[in-house]
């Protein structure tokens, strides 16, 4: 199987790499920094790892991902929307988006929708939601609205759990939106909240399920619940048509007005 994982440089992103790679499977690797993903492509055994190099907070640089992926490879296996963020010093980016919404929704949308084109029936789109959810406010989605750090997160997750269930049906691919686990020992974690977290594995175990599983067959347009261990209903609005279709035509316009597809 060809896989691409965003955030593959640490925490969750990196253990399931290991995992499908010790499998025999071609991890596509993503990171932000060049040295890193090589010292990672050594440390997981396998220095020739195809690698990419782009910062998801410029939607520019996740269309360049895209075109990155789109020519070197005429096919792709599953994509693990892994990337997240939470802590933020300078909440804005350059497209005028507070930074979790660029690298927790806007990201993976973008690159979704860049790499169908290479995946059919039988591939998979694997995004990485969360427990907190919160309903999304469309200024705050929109960079008019600044949020603390755990408002912005929850809502970016959410938002990003509900234009997986609305574009799930009209994709080729099962699409599915997981909760890895609550408080996970990954970087992001220990910044955000001065704790050491679970055991990653519980969330690269998750993920690679996810990945290649039967479980996840025919669950396109789920949410799995790994706190719970089965799938679950997200917040009430990912379930409502309406508000998805809102979200999504809110996210279509912003990314139009930036010029990043």
């Amino acid at each position: 199987m060809k896989i691409l994982i965003t955030g593959a440089t640490d925490g969750i992103g990196m253990e399931t790499a290991k995992m499908l790679m010790d499998e025999g499977h071609e991890v596509l690797l993503h990171g932000r920094s060049a040295e890193k993903l090589e010292n990672v492509a050594e440390e997981l055994g396998n220095a020739q790892a195809d690698q990419y190099v782009a910062d998801l907070s410029q939607l520019a640089e996740v269309r360049s991902l895209a075109l990155g992926v789109t020519n070197k490879h005429s096919h792709l296996d599953v994509l693990i929307n892994n990337a997240g963020v939470y802590n933020a010093t300078d909440a804005a980016t350059a497209d005028g988006l507070d930074i979790r919404f660029a690298v927790n929704t806007f990201a993976p949308y973008i690159l979704t929708n860049e790499l169908l084109p290479l995946m059919d029936e039988s591939g998979r789109v694997v995004n990485l939601s969360s427990a907190a959810q919160k309903p999304v406010d469309s200024e705050a989605l929109s960079g008019n609205k600044h949020l603390q750090d755990g408002e912005a997160y929850a809502q970016s997750k959410l938002a990003l759990t509900m234009w997986t269930m609305e574009l799930a049906p009209r994709v080729d691919p099962v699409m599915v939106a997981v909760n890895p686990g609550s408080l996970l020992g990954s970087k992001m974690v220990k910044r955000a909240f001065g704790v050491e977290g679970s055991d990653i594995t519980i969330g690269a175990n998750i993920l690679y399920q996810a990945a290649l599983s039967e479980t996840f067959a025919d669950a396109s347009g789920k949410y799995y619940d790994n706190d719970a261990g089965d799938f679950g209903d997200p917040h009430p609005d990912a379930s409502d048509s309406e508000k998805r279709q809102a979200l999504v035509k809110q996210m279509d316009d912003i990314i139009e007005q930036t010029g990043s597809l």
